[in-house]
């Protein structure tokens, strides 16, 4: 499967039990990666894409096939390392506060890093793209 997870510099994924920041730019961008399988999401995410074609489930990385792309901001990833083919990672490039942090990390897990681009956000003047693949 293929993860995508919006990061700050320590790793929070999100703070008080909220999402870190929503970005339009950001986005889009990860709508374009959804390819020839489904965006996969959970509940909590389900306001970002009020509008789009993903499916929200409390199973979503249970679920998830080799080609689905899964938007992961409240969930855990160690469990379903195995099965990550690809991991994106955007990164926020700052700092803050945070109550749940991304539980994996990606060389360490034996992948390695093939593509890094910065994009220009609404949001935030830089975002950092990592593409991560086994």
């Amino acid at each position: 499967m293929r993860v995508a997870v919006c990061i700050d510099d320590l790793g929070g994924m999100t703070f008080n039990r909220r999402r870190q920041s929503r970005d339009r730019v950001l986005l889009a961008d990860l709508l374009a990666e959804v390819k020839e399988g489904r965006l996969l999401i959970s509940p909590f995410s389900e306001d970002l894409f009020a509008d789009k074609e993903a499916t929200a489930t409390r199973l979503f990385l249970g679920i998830a096939r080799r080609e689905d792309l899964c938007f992961v901001e409240d969930a855990a990833l160690a469990p379903y390392l195995s099965r990550i083919d690809e991991l994106i990672l955007y990164r926020w490039n700052c700092r803050y506060p945070r109550d749940r942090v991304l539980d994996i990390d990606p060389l360490a897990a034996g992948m390695r890093l093939a593509e890094t681009v910065e994009l220009a956000g609404h949001s935030h003047e830089k975002i950092t793209k990592e593409r991560y693949v086994r």
